[in-house]
């Protein structure tokens, strides 16, 4: 948030063009539209080389960076040209699985610059790669150096790729992870335990799976000592784990157990140990050991799980290593509620907003109030509808006290405004104050409660930000919004070349964008509505042909709307003017202001029939101090 509006205050201060002296992290944030033509190839090459996963995947800051940088390269279809490759830079990650085969073996290095790909990716990836056309040639002769060269391609090698490697390759392979595995940071040891378990899968597939040979420990019985300098799954197999490891040495060292870079078929064996040591049920101080067992339970056995302190429930869902799966979530939290447990802020701070997601109805519906406004603000933009409407309506009832205060109370309520319903959304259009919403948080909103705001409403809900509407109008939310809106409004009232409102009604006088000024703000907490002038209500609903016609965008990239001439009517209605919408003022609202107040406040009544477009007139008086 921090880095998105420093990024605004920049191009507030037409730095975009120096952004040479700034981080590629910052650049992420920076508008796509501000960025000037001549220099948008040096702009998206630096910004590429930022920390793409400072913006979730999928949104619309980071797709409209990649709209961005396509047209700014001239990219028509799937294919990238080298030098494309190397401006677009880790941008490549987002681009469509198609891209991968039509580019190329030249699309390789910009692939390892991606954290993840998706599943379709990978596929693409592995089809690339068992065509044999690359500088690592036929799978079939890959061997150590190869696979290490793939560098985090590895990561997205399927069966049928591995398949084809030698298994004296791939053994060579699985033990320099291993050995590497000790000194690993936590993420890099997720990385390695999926590959471990990927080349142990393409081993046991490749060669019949041999006897047990032995009911006893064939080799040196595993002790604290050995499994903290040892790597086991080097020296044993799972079956010689279960008969060379004691049950006294597992319970006394089972964190460092875990910490062993085990594979599936390990892990099930240390959990048929410890349920064998207790088979009346695991005692909660040992719960709290569990680590990434906790995965193998099932719904069945978490019920008659003791779960009954909050420490125990963290310990479970542990956010900063190997916890439970995110679909025990409602599970681990029924249990600790029919237990007696209570959901606190600090809680749910831990439990992190992504995971609360995977509540049922009935569970949400036992979060106090009072613990969403302790929470902070949680991330629940993977939620369902029904339960953002669910968190909103909680976070409305916390924040409460601050809805005479507009900027505090939105700032407050803005992670939860997704399940907001139109009403509430025009009641902060309309606080008086602006709030300066920013675009990412709008394009959060509910589509179908945004469809019943009006221009005006929009425009006071953005504030300063509403220029950036620029940029997401192919979003889909958007798009809908603007085919519901009046394109004369969208004109005259935004005037920023939006595109693909609805055509004007006949009888109506389109104030010119030139003469359509923002009216002096209104004093304390006054606020001015727009006038319509005698407008019929029959002609709110006909109209003619628009002038303008959007041309939707091409799949590759987006494109900017293109003017049509349509027919013109040959006789039309007298006209009747419509006054523009005012935007609300900044200053700090009276102290014990409760509401702007709708009234609209004018000195001046136009005439019935007035033909031109009046400027909208303020009163100078002040209101009192306890107005509501």
């Amino acid at each position: 948030a921090q880095l998105s509006c420093l990024a605004r205050l920049l191009a507030a201060k037409n730095l975009t063009a120096d952004f040479g002296s700034f981080p590629p992290d910052l650049l992420l944030f920076f508008d796509p539209s501000e960025v000037r033509a001549g220099s948008c190839r040096e702009f998206y090459a630096r910004a590429s080389r930022g920390n793409l996963e400072l913006l979730p995947r999928g949104s619309a800051r980071r797709m409209r960076l990649l709209r961005g940088a396509l047209t700014c390269l001239g990219v028509r279809g799937s294919r990238l040209e080298p030098r494309q490759l190397g401006s677009l830079g880790a941008l490549v990650c987002d681009m469509e699985p198609a891209t991968i085969p039509a580019s190329g073996p030249a699309v390789l290095d910009s692939l390892k610059l991606c954290p993840a790909l998706t599943g379709e990716q990978q596929n693409a990836l592995n089809a690339l790669l068992l065509t044999g056309n690359t500088e690592y040639g036929d799978p079939s002769s890959w061997d150590l150096r190869t696979l290490q060269d793939l560098g985090p391609l590895a990561l997205a090698l399927n069966q049928s790729t591995l398949s084809l490697v030698g298994e004296a390759a791939r053994e060579d392979f699985r033990r320099s992870i291993a050995a590497a595995y000790r000194s690993q940071g936590h993420s890099q040891r997720e990385k390695s335990l999926i590959l471990l378990r990927a080349f142990a899968a393409a081993s046991s597939s490749s060669r019949p799976r041999m006897k047990r040979s032995a009911d006893r420990c064939l080799s040196e019985p595993i002790t604290t000592s050995s499994i903290a300098g040892d790597i086991l799954t080097l020296d044993y197999t799972p079956e010689q784990l279960d008969l060379c490891l004691s049950n006294d040495v597992l319970i006394e060292n089972l964190e460092a157990l875990l910490e062993q870079p085990f594979t599936s078929e390990y892990l099930q064996i240390l959990k048929k140990k410890v349920d064998e040591i207790f088979p009346e049920g695991i005692p909660e101080e040992q719960l709290k050991r569990l680590g990434s067992l906790c995965r193998l339970y099932s719904e069945q056995e978490i019920s008659r799980w003791p779960v009954t302190s909050s420490d125990t429930l963290l310990a479970l869902l542990n956010p900063s290593g190997e916890k439970c799966e995110d679909s025990q979530v409602p599970q681990l939290l029924s249990r600790f509620l029919s237990l007696g447990g209570s959901l606190t802020g600090p809680l749910l701070r831990e439990i992190e907003g992504k995971r609360l997601c995977n509540l049922q109805e009935e569970q949400l519906q036992q979060i106090p109030a009072e613990a969403i406004g302790a929470a902070g603000q949680l991330d629940i933009s993977s939620c369902s509808q029904p339960q953002k409407e669910q968190f909103y309506r909680k976070a409305r009832e916390a924040f409460a006290s601050l809805a005479g205060t507009p900027g505090p109370y939105y700032c407050r309520l803005r992670p939860y405004l997704g399940g907001a319903p139109a009403e509430d959304l025009k009641k902060l259009a309309n606080a008086g104050v602006a709030i300066n919403m920013d675009l990412d948080t709008f394009l959060t909103l509910n589509p179908e409660e945004l469809l019943k705001l009006s221009v005006c409403d929009v425009k006071n809900l953005l504030g300063d930000n509403v220029k950036g509407l620029k940029g997401a109008e192919w979003e889909p939310a958007v798009r809908a919004w603007l085919e519901t809106q009046f394109q004369w409004e969208l004109d005259c009232v935004l005037d920023i070349g939006l595109q693909g409102g609805r055509p004007e009604p006949p009888g109506t006088a389109i104030p010119p964008t030139s003469t359509a000024t923002t009216p002096p703000h209104p004093t304390a907490s006054a606020s001015v509505t727009p006038v319509p002038t005698t407008v019929p209500t029959s002609t709110a609903i006909t109209g003619h042909p628009s002038t303008l016609s959007p041309t939707a965008p091409p799949s590759g990239g987006p494109t900017v709307p293109s003017a049509t001439p349509s027919a013109t009517p040959s006789a039309r209605p007298a006209l009747t003017t419509m006054v523009p919408c005012s935007t609300p003022h900044t200053a700090t609202p009276a102290p014990n202001a409760t509401s702007a107040p709708s009234a609209t406040h004018s000195t001046a009544t136009p005439a019935p029939n007035a033909t031109s477009a009046p400027s909208a007139t303020h009163s100078t008086a002040t209101p009192a101090p306890n107005a509501t």
